[in-house]
């Protein structure tokens, strides 16, 4: 059951992300919040696979976010020779910014809050 709630969440917000990358075009929305929400993409894969409570999972996804931002700094993209491939592009991105971290950062942050909430309330409903 859990699988299907994650697999359902997963297909939400990458279609989410889709309609943000190709339709819109803002000085918000497009270079922000689809960082944000990215965030909680992987969270929602990863949990397909693995259901179980995972308190770091966040910390790891920021590090995984970070690490392909700094694989940007460096133009891995063009060093590997796929800089004509647009989903290498895509996946992987051409412009490292610091603002992407910040955004990442605050996408793990809201995913560990979720998790609590999601925590105490089932703490709560136990009692």
């Amino acid at each position: 059951m859990k699988r299907a709630i994650y697999i359902f969440l997963f297909v939400l917000i990458f279609v989410q992300e889709v309609i943000i990358a190709m339709y819109v075009d803002d000085a918000f929305i497009r270079p922000y919040g689809g960082d944000i929400i990215v965030e909680w993409l992987i969270y929602c894969f990863i949990r397909i696979f693995y259901p179980k409570r995972f308190k770091m999972l966040p910390m790891y996804i920021f590090l995984f976010s970070v690490g392909i931002e700094i694989t940007q700094y460096f133009k891995l993209v063009e060093v590997i020779g796929l800089s004509d491939n647009s989903i290498a592009r895509a996946v992987m991105g051409t412009s490292f910014a610091w603002a992407d971290i910040i955004c990442y950062a605050i996408g793990c942050v809201s995913i560990r809050l979720g998790q609590e909430i999601w925590r105490m309330r089932q703490k709560k409903e136990l009692v």
